[in-house]
């Protein structure tokens, strides 16, 4: 398969186009809704000539659902392959749908293998297989092998297409070869060394060949200290390893230890926005949070977490009614609760946040879940006993009762300290269980804050005698 990289817009009108943040103006974009409206392709095209394609796949998701068919229309001959990769997988699947498999086909066609198969992947298996066969075969068994690796794994984004040389060869040998075969290459930093079954032996930079010898031998100037990602890595691992390396490009290797394929870091940077945007959604319950998600799949991915919250709050109401008695009798108490179950829900989030990115990045090990815990703790003692401090003399003038002030504030540092240790051991302990902590924290999270909050502050009002 060929790169198509397009270099970035240098026209002024280009430029112009766009706001100070690259992003298309307002102006711009219902100008070519207009065009198309009052059926001036012709306008529309001249318009959307002078973007890169990422801006094109930016005017497709700023133009309205149903506007996008028609677009795609008037725009057929710069709607090739590089727009589609650049483009929102929401967007991209419907337009994917309006397009003639052959269309499809000759586009996958001018990809790297990791674009073309995310553009396949979610086509219905019969328009999949139509595809398939219109492609060439080299470019069939690539996509074929890479669709039977699991989705986000390393297998799936790799790129097939890398350039590789025997430790044998001389510095000069890899120079011919590389001018003798310019045609098979694409861009690329540093070249992968391999023995004659075809294990990575090492690495050579570029640079490295520019400024050696050629008679030297390429095994005396590779790098053989190199980071080998497995086929069925998860993306997320690979990432960090990439991070954690300072990695420009490794390569993957099948079970048997054989070079199958390589990956770059701009997949890595793809990777990290993608894991990052994912984890911050899970917390909330938001499902993909896509806004180009279709609104059937919002709902279903959004009210089931909705409904896991609304049986959670059913705990914290049930707490509240085993001292319904003591709320009716003094006031003050129904309107200081929101606070104490505001609050501790607030510290439980902040520590949770940080406990799941922690886990994230594996910064939070078995090694250092303790270590991590008794910090915790600390940061929640500290913030516990300046909250309750100050709700606990708010309280008091307010409401006149410096022993409304003491409970309130013994229930605020109650709660944020608990909130503390939940925020950390239930991320963990779903970690543990094989279970992703971004999910399911912030229900567990929520139900313990809001009911350790409210028993603490009404169980103490009534222990302490504050009611009766």
């Amino acid at each position: 398969m060929s790169d198509t990289a397009t270099d970035a817009p240098e026209t002024e009108e280009a430029e112009t186009d766009l706001d100070k943040d690259d992003r298309l103006k307002p102006e711009f974009v219902a100008s070519v809704v207009n065009s198309l409206e009052s059926g001036d392709d012709e306008a529309a095209r001249e318009l959307a000539g002078r973007l890169h394609p990422a801006d094109i796949a930016d005017l497709f998701e700023q133009v309205d659902r149903d506007q996008r068919a028609d677009l795609a229309a008037v725009l057929s001959e710069m709607l090739d392959g590089e727009v589609l990769a650049e483009m929102n997988d929401f967007v991209r699947e419907a337009l994917v749908d309006e397009l003639d498999n052959i269309q499809v086909a000759d586009l996958a066609a001018n990809l790297e293998t990791d674009d073309a198969v995310a553009i396949i992947e979610d086509m219905v298996a019969s328009d999949q297989r139509e595809v398939l066969e219109a492609l060439e075969p080299d470019d069939r068994a690539a996509i074929e092998e890479a669709l039977t690796y699991p989705e986000e794994s390393a297998g799936r984004v790799m790129q097939r297409e890398l350039v590789a040389v025997y430790e044998n060869m001389s510095v000069g040998d890899v120079i011919d070869f590389l001018r003798q075969n310019q045609e098979d290459t694409m861009d690329f930093w540093e070249i992968f060394v391999v023995d004659t079954a075809h294990h990575p032996v090492g690495t050579c930079a570029l640079s490295w060949i520019l400024r050696t010898p050629r008679h030297f031998s390429i095994s005396d100037v590779m790098k053989r200290e190199q980071t080998l990602i497995p086929v069925d890595m998860d993306q997320e691992e690979v990432a960090l390893r990439f991070q954690k390396y300072g990695l420009i490009s490794a390569a993957v290797v099948d079970d048997a230890g054989r070079l199958v394929g390589m990956i770059t870091v701009d997949d890595i940077v793809d990777i990290i926005s993608e894991e990052a945007g994912e984890d911050i959604l899970r917390l909330s319950g938001a499902g993909e949070g896509d806004i180009n998600q279709p609104i059937g799949e919002a709902y279903s991915g959004r009210v089931r977490w909705l409904i896991a919250n609304l049986g959670t709050a059913l705990v914290a109401s049930f707490v509240i009614a085993l001292f319904g008695a003591a709320i009716e009798e003094m006031v003050a108490l129904a309107i200081l609760m929101p606070i104490v179950a505001s609050i501790g829900g607030n510290a439980g989030t902040q520590t949770m946040a940080v406990a799941v990115r922690a886990l994230a990045i594996n910064e939070l090990t078995r090694s250092n879940t303790w270590r991590t815990i008794r910090q915790e703790l600390a940061v929640a003692l500290l913030n516990g006993t300046t909250i309750a401090i100050l709700i606990g003399i708010g309280a008091a003038l307010v409401f006149s009762d410096w022993a409304l002030g003491g409970v309130i504030a013994a229930a605020m540092l109650i709660n944020i300290v608990i909130a503390g240790l939940a925020g950390v051991f239930v991320p963990v302990i779903l970690e543990r269980l094989k279970q992703d902590p971004a999910v399911a924290s912030s229900v567990f999270v929520t139900m313990i804050t809001d009911s350790v909050g409210f028993l603490a502050f009404l169980g103490l009002a009534v222990a302490s005698g504050l009611v009766g």
